[in-house]
């Protein structure tokens, strides 16, 4: 057997590995929030503890029920301990326990972390868990104590330091869950729609944890130095910075005279900025999502479907799987055999990846789109596919139709977001069989394509 064809039952097997770890720990959850202590009413929906469980895994963020005037405490922490968990991923966190009680990491527990974090290679990954580990934690208590600024003044001090430890969490985790029912149900940030230091926080803690950790780690080690960075790193810094910007002016234009018309120009700025940043992919809205025009709608599900960058809290088809496909219909279009990018020249592998997650992504949200308008043929498509996108790009952003969907469309909506946690593309293999190794291949013939 050839090492290539090794190497790929390894993947599949990994795959299935992480797959089933996901798995396990929303079942766990799941368990958890069905207990009664779980819910302030102290009757516990099994769908709605399964719903919940899975977004908060998955770092989306949809919510069956409102999570403060749902939950309990103790089904907020069981939600918490879920989007930590899910947003760092369980390999990251049990081999940097077994780091802290000096047990050996075997060969299979690096190939698995390598395919969970989605490293270049297995070297040194360890090293990156325990970086991922000790600099989330820092990153998210910095983002507490600024949130506290805020928070305490208006919630009181118990309230405000447990809202700033939950929204810092939520937030670099990409998760999206919030408190503020306490307020409003299903109000998200929107008391601090001017706010600026709860936005730029939240904002800051979002695009930390969706460039991914592979950024932060050669970021750290070349510091200013960007000659001496990843190609990797660059293309995640250059697109997101990109996005971000085109985003924060689309929005200006779109929404000028609509979710914005009643606010100042520094609103309109803040409004803006957060809107371009917050579908990549956390979930979390300062204005009336339902409320947006039908252009903000349509680029705010754009941005879902791209979500963030590989090896992040985020999910979508990533800005990597974007950037190759249109560097590649740009040579394309030049009639250039060779894609470049800063320098260097991408692989056929990574384009065959990207065409592969793209279309995967693409066929499995029209495909839960029409089951779903199907069954409820009431909801209107622009909502559906707005939910749908927003559940496997795992960003957890809604027009309110959550709450309305029935049985088989909550549970439709619920395998969306754990193919997006786990990738489409992974998800794919999880269902793949093994190849046998053949060296025998088909004739070629040629097809008239475009």
């Amino acid at each position: 057997m050839s090492v290539i064809k090794t190497k790929k039952r390894d993947r599949i097997s990994t795959t299935r590995l992480i797959a089933l770890g996901f798995a396990l720990i929303i079942l766990a959850g799941t368990v958890l929030l069905s207990l009664p202590i779980a819910t302030r009413s102290g009757s516990p929906n099994i769908l709605t503890s399964l719903f919940t469980a899975t977004s908060a895994t998955c770092v989306t963020g949809l919510a069956a029920a409102d999570t403060y005037q749902n939950w309990t405490l103790f089904g907020q922490l069981v939600i918490l301990c879920l989007i930590q968990t899910g947003g760092l991923g369980f390999m990251t966190i049990g081999v940097y326990i077994s780091v802290l009680l000096k047990r050996r990491i075997g060969l299979q527990e690096r190939e698995t972390l390598h395919e969970s974090v989605n490293t270049l290679a297995i070297a040194g990954v360890v090293r990156l868990a325990k970086n991922i580990v000790k600099g989330t934690l820092l990153i998210e208590f910095f983002g507490a104590v600024l949130l506290a600024i805020r928070f305490i003044p208006k919630f009181g001090i118990a309230n405000g330091i447990y809202f700033s430890i939950f929204h810092s969490i939520s937030s670099f985790c990409n998760a999206g869950f919030d408190l503020m029912g306490i307020n409003e149900a299903y109000s998200s940030l929107s008391m601090f729609e001017g706010d600026i230091l709860v936005n730029l926080v939240v904002s800051a803690l979002i695009l930390t944890g969706g460039i991914g950790f592979i950024v932060w780690d050669d970021v750290a080690r070349n510091k200013w130095h960007v000659k001496r960075y990843l190609l990797h790193t660059k293309i995640v810094l250059t697109v997101t910075i990109a996005l971000t910007a085109a985003g924060t002016i689309l929005f200006l234009i779109f929404e000028n005279d609509g979710v914005f018309a009643d606010m100042s120009i520094e609103q309109k700025i803040i409004g803006a900025f957060f809107s371009s940043v917050t579908p990549r992919t956390a979930g979390f809205n300062t204005v009336d999502t339902a409320a947006l025009s039908n252009s903000g709608k349509l680029l705010t599900m754009v941005y879902m479907f791209i979500g963030g960058s590989p090896g992040s809290t985020a999910g979508g088809v990533k800005t990597t799987t974007v950037i190759a496909l249109f560097f590649y219909a740009v040579a394309m279009v030049l009639n250039r055999e060779d894609i470049n990018m800063f320098g260097r020249r991408l692989t056929d592998d990574v384009i065959k990846k990207a065409n592969a997650v793209v279309m995967i992504n693409f066929t499995l949200a029209v495909a839960a789109a029409m089951v779903i308008m199907a069954m409820q043929p009431l909801l209107p498509i622009s909502d559906v596919v707005f939910e749908v996108l927003s559940a496997i790009g795992t960003v957890g952003m809604t027009t309110g139709i959550t709450r309305d969907l029935n049985v088989i469309s909550k549970l439709i909506i619920i395998l969306l977001m754990y193919c997006g946690r786990l990738g489409s593309l992974s998800f794919a293999l999880v269902f793949a069989k093994k190849g046998s190794a053949n060296s025998l291949r088909l004739p070629q013939e040629k097809i008239i394509v475009g």
